[in-house]
């Protein structure tokens, strides 16, 4: 059988799909076939992969509760398919944050999870004041003055390393077994 990837996102903004859509390229250049699939939309049967990559945004320091509870839904499937997470979050920009063992949010995420993933990642987001509505422009900011980043821009700061986003995929395809 060849193999076959899955990549499953939940995004707000569209950070996290765009770092799904820089994977699924990766992968495909690989000539590893790859599905990439919503949250929402996904209702494919996982033991069709054997690798299957969860993508997920955070907002106001909480994953989306779809996410908990795809994971929950799946767990029993998990241990049979190699699997990997990344989270997507903007106190990822400071540097004693961008990692799976020093990134608040993931660390409280898989602590409340029965979810052990074989490869784990962090990437930051992507920060664009304009796209946002009131009320998460003055929330975004008021967690952006509380962390030290910034409060006002005109433009998007993409704070997400496209390095280490290919790096990810690398370690993963590394695990490919190409037939």
């Amino acid at each position: 059988m060849a193999q076959k990837i899955g990549i499953i996102y939940s995004s707000v903004d569209g950070q996290t799909k765009k770092i799904c859509e820089k994977l699924k390229t990766l992968f495909e250049d690989k000539k590893i076939e790859t599905n990439l699939y919503s949250i929402d939309t996904f209702n494919d049967d996982l033991l069709d992969f054997n690798t299957l990559i969860i993508g997920a945004s955070i907002r106001y320091g909480k994953h989306h509760h779809k996410v908990s509870k795809f994971i929950e839904k799946n767990i029993s499937k998990f241990h049979k398919i190699q699997t990997a997470f990344f989270s997507v979050n903007l106190v990822a920009r400071n540097e004693d944050k961008n990692a799976p063992n020093t990134n608040p949010y993931l660390i409280k995420f898989l602590k409340n999870s029965n979810f052990k993933p074989d490869i784990l990642e962090v990437f930051a987001g992507k920060l664009d004041y304009k796209s946002y509505s009131i009320i998460d422009k003055l929330m975004i900011k008021l967690i952006m003055r509380l962390t030290h980043g910034p409060t006002s821009s005109n433009t998007p700061i993409e704070y997400t390393d496209w390095t280490r986003v290919n790096n990810f995929g690398l370690r993963i395809s590394k695990t490919i077994k190409l037939e």
